[in-house]
């Protein structure tokens, strides 16, 4: 097993010595109280731009102001409900936690945990992780405001003005958080969020009376100070974190440039963030459209990203590199691949944390649909999913050319994935090698689905502060349906979004024949145990019909170490599911049962079953049906 040393250098030759030198020399910025100085609090209140100003400059966002829009009008009892809740301070965090947060919620108390922060306190002075304060994304989640776009789109549909209301939403955040103190001036990427969404509200409501000189004034004068943030802490999501954080930032910080740019060192903040942004997505997109996080709902929050800077950089007359346009098709033809076409769900694969920034329609939270295909259509691509609103808001006007994709085999080498697609099933495959921070300790996990049923499930992250050993299942290999050595992970688990001994040599393809799609692959993991340890996976799909042959072997294993198969089942299955396994010697198995956990959204988990064999020799023939009424 690994000591203590050979942690440090694995982490040293996993993460590089830049990423260990910059948050080392970041710690002691913070503690020392330097970093504290770069951030001032509550600075001197300045008028960088007057409403009239910001009126008259010529940057166009999605539509001029809301007496332009010409959405049609279709009004929604959801939408309605969901709207007069959010006004009585019920609110539905991460999509799926219900809170009463009251109509005077003061923006710092956490309702997961009845924490309150302590505003005096400058920002570095916060911690991202305590065991009093609990998950701090629960305070974060109603400071972004992206409830807003249900209470705008609630306006437009039924043609009720809610202009005073969200001022006096914005307005009451920004008295209740003064600047560069609190929790909510934690995060970089919190902060860009919510320059974004307020944006939208102030180009929506751009003529209300609502919007005087005195509240677009304090609006103004906390963009500026967010974007000052941003921007002096910037390397920090490009060093030490380097996922959707850095896109969404350095996103901001050109838009910013593009919507205020009567504010000082709003042109460096355009044309930096465009470069950075430009350099993010080359980076974190990989070459097939796979994305560096592992995670269908982080790569849904870059397709929003994306959505958003395409369509803004090219109604006020500019461009992004060729790269960037290069890797937004891929990922929208990657995420649509492993669409379930029933329902636009997709597998509950990699780290989800409930992120929707942009809401535009009441399509649920696992339905992909709404946002991919307003990628596309900023592309000029309809993938074939119906009219839908989001793509309305955004106001795109172009030629489109069709495409799907094929039922068959698909691999995308990259990222790691294999999907097979069939009329009634998606078969999903995870086999890859990491270069970047893996997320969950999942290599060889087979998701599957029939006639839009998840009958194979992925546990999915549940929260990402919470007890250990959660954490552990959730993030951990249990929780998917792969393999483990007795109850070990295949990585060795570190602290908040560490692993240790990173999957290596992973090898894979999808052969075709007349009968069958066959699927071999490999990759060494558990190389903390042993660092020659391989799990080979052969998965066959019979063609046209919802059958899989499974035959899992690991190598080089210690012998007296067990294999465990593992399988979860779906909460309340429609379908029947057998599920059988033989032993090396073609002897039948016995599939044990156990409780597990499933987490289909943030911050909620539901009681389910996993079947597991285990064999002393590590090798397991498994047979998958679902029974079928002909």
């Amino acid at each position: 097993m690994a000591g203590r040393l050979s942690k440090v250098i694995n982490l040293l030759g996993n993460m590089g010595w830049q990423y260990v030198a910059f948050r080392s020399r970041y710690e002691l910025m913070r503690r020392s109280g330097l970093l504290k100085r770069k951030f001032p609090v509550n600075p001197a209140f300045k008028q960088y731009c007057s409403l009239a100003q910001w009126k008259q400059q010529p940057a166009k966002f999605f539509f001029p102001d809301r007496e332009s829009l010409t959405i049609p009008r279709n009004q929604s009892p959801e939408l309605k409900e969901t709207v007069n809740k959010i006004k009585s301070g019920n609110f539905l965090l991460f999509s799926s936690v219900p809170a009463n947060l009251g109509i005077n919620y003061d923006w710092v108390t956490n309702p997961d945990s009845g924490h309150r922060y302590d505003v005096s306190k400058h920002w570095t002075e916060i911690a991202d992780y305590s065991k009093e304060a609990g998950d701090i994304k629960f305070v974060w989640e109603k400071s972004r405001f992206s409830y807003l776009y249900d209470i705008i789109r609630y306006d437009h549909h039924y043609e009720d003005d809610q202009a005073e209301f969200v001022f006096n939403e914005i307005s009451s955040w920004i008295k209740s958080n003064p600047i560069n103190c609190g929790p909510n001036y934690r995060c970089s990427q919190e902060m860009s969020l919510r320059v974004l969404n307020w944006t939208f509200a102030l180009y929506y409501y751009r003529n209300s009376r609502f919007l005087n000189d005195e509240v677009f004034d304090q609006i103004q004068h906390t963009i500026y100070w967010h974007m000052h943030h941003v921007y002096n802490n910037i390397d920090f999501s490009r060093i030490a974190v380097r996922n959707n954080h850095a896109i969404t930032e350095t996103l901001a910080l050109y838009l910013t440039g593009v919507f205020f740019p009567g504010m000082p060192g709003a042109d460096v903040w355009k044309k930096k963030g465009k470069a950075w942004f430009e350099e993010e997505i080359a980076y974190q997109v990989y070459d097939d459209g796979t994305f560096l996080q592992f995670s269908m709902n982080y790569h849904r929050v870059v397709v929003q990203l994306l959505s958003w800077g395409i369509a803004l950089s090219e109604k006020n007359g500019e461009r992004f590199s060729d790269v960037v346009y290069d890797r937004a098709r891929k990922s929208v033809a990657f995420l649509r691949t492993c669409m379930v076409e029933e329902n636009g769900w997709l597998p509950n694969y990699g780290a989800n944390d409930g992120a929707l920034f942009f809401r535009l329609s009441n399509a649920h939270f696992r339905d992909y649909r709404p946002q991919v295909q307003a990628l596309g259509a900023v592309l000029g691509m309809d993938i074939g999913l119906g009219s839908l609103e989001d793509v309305a808001w955004y106001n795109i006007a172009k030629p489109t050319t069709q495409w799907s994709p094929a039922d068959g085999a698909h691999t995308f080498t990259k990222g790691g994935y294999y999907i097979i697609r069939e009329p009634e099933t998606l078969t999903f495959i995870k086999c890859g090698a990491y270069k970047d921070r893996p997320s969950q300790a999942d290599n060889l996990h087979l998701d599957v689905w029939y006639k839009g049923e998840n009958i194979l499930p992925d546990a999915g992250s549940y929260k990402y502060n919470t007890d250990a050993g959660t954490i552990r299942y959730f993030s951990g290999t249990q929780s998917h349906n792969t393999v483990m050595l007795d109850d070990k992970d295949q990585m060795l688990k570190g602290g908040h979004f560490i692993w240790f001994f990173w999957a290596q040599n992973a090898k894979a393809a999808i052969t075709e024949d007349v009968g069958a799609y066959t699927f071999i692959g490999s990759v060494n993991i558990f190389r903390y145990i042993n660092e020659h340890i391989v799990h080979q996976r052969v998965v066959i799909k019979k063609k046209g019909e919802p059958e899989w042959q499974i035959k899992d072997v690991v190598t080089n294993a210690p012998p007296a170490m067990k294999m465990v198969q593992l399988w979860h089942l779906p909460l309340n299955p429609i379908s029947k599911i057998l599920i059988t396994a033989k032993n090396e010697n073609g002897e039948d198995m016995v599939c044990e049962k156990r409780d597990g956990w499933y987490s289909s959204l943030y911050g909620q988990k539901e009681k389910t079953e996993e079947c597991y064999f285990t064999a002393q020799n590590k090798i397991i023939d498994t047979h998958i049906i679902v029974e079928t009424k002909k």
